[in-house]
């Protein structure tokens, strides 16, 4: 039977990179993203059977009538690849504009709640019972970067997140796994490579990696049985400041 797949932030990035590394091996994947025209090009690179589902996450009413379209055309969800998200410009919290606090949290925190809310719903309740949630939790869901309070916050969250996912999951065979990614050259990593603020003052580029390293990442979690579960994983640029950051 074939496994179907639902990934955020499926237009570009890692959730692209992700979501054609699962179609290539055979899972039928559900494409979710704000932009239409972004979802159409990853389902282009797809070689399987894709659903494109725009819309916002942060968004109950959005996410209620993606879970719909899953559900009407697959009829269950093997996996939820929690990945949508965005971060803010680097300032000390006083500096940080309310706005860019409320656009990180709804995206991030809210987005993934609300993701995970329907899809721990539709597994518990299909036949055969349970699935996979794996979030996307970052590097900062451990450490800060310099004046990064929106986006520790939202990943730091995502821990709480995923520990009781896991928790509550295990009396539906629902696993939740995290992945902790550090420095995928993305675009919204981009600036990795002109130069990030360190915490001792400077700024400096830093390593980055191949955002296809993650994909296979996020692939060999999803295939595991359900009776077994990638708790955490962390896969960073090899010399990028994490071990020793700060």
């Amino acid at each position: 039977m074939t496994k179907i797949a639902l990934v955020t932030g499926a237009g570009s990035g890692i959730g692209r990179s992700t979501a054609v590394a699962l179609s290539k091996d055979g899972w039928s994947v559900v494409l979710s993203g704000r932009r239409v025209d972004a979802l159409e090009e990853t389902a282009a690179l797809c070689p399987g059977e894709t659903l494109a589902t725009p819309g916002d996450i942060a968004s109950p009413e959005a996410v209620d009538a993606m879970f719909a379209a899953v559900k009407d055309k697959f009829g269950r969800l093997d996996m939820l690849f929690n990945n949508a998200g965005r971060s803010s410009a680097p300032k000390t919290i006083d500096d940080t504009p309310l706005e860019d606090w409320y656009s990180v949290i709804d995206a991030n925190l809210h987005g993934s709640v609300l993701c995970a809310r329907a899809a721990f719903g539709m597994m518990r309740h299909q036949d055969p019972q349970g699935g996979r949630i794996i979030n996307n939790g970052s590097i900062s869901a451990h450490v800060p970067r310099v004046g990064s309070v929106p986006y520790t916050v939202s990943k730091h969250a995502i821990t709480g997140l995923t520990r009781s996912l896991s928790l509550d999951g295990r009396a539906y065979n629902i696993a939740c796994g995290q992945i902790d990614i550090g420095n995928a050259l993305t675009p919204m990593a981009q600036k990795m490579t002109e130069g990030m603020p360190q915490p001792y003052g400077e700024i400096a580029i830093e390593a980055t990696m191949d955002p296809e390293h993650v994909a296979q990442a996020v692939l060999q979690m999803a295939n595991y049985s359900l009776e077994t579960n990638v708790q955490f994983q962390t896969i960073m640029a090899t010399t990028m400041p994490f071990i020793g950051r700060g």
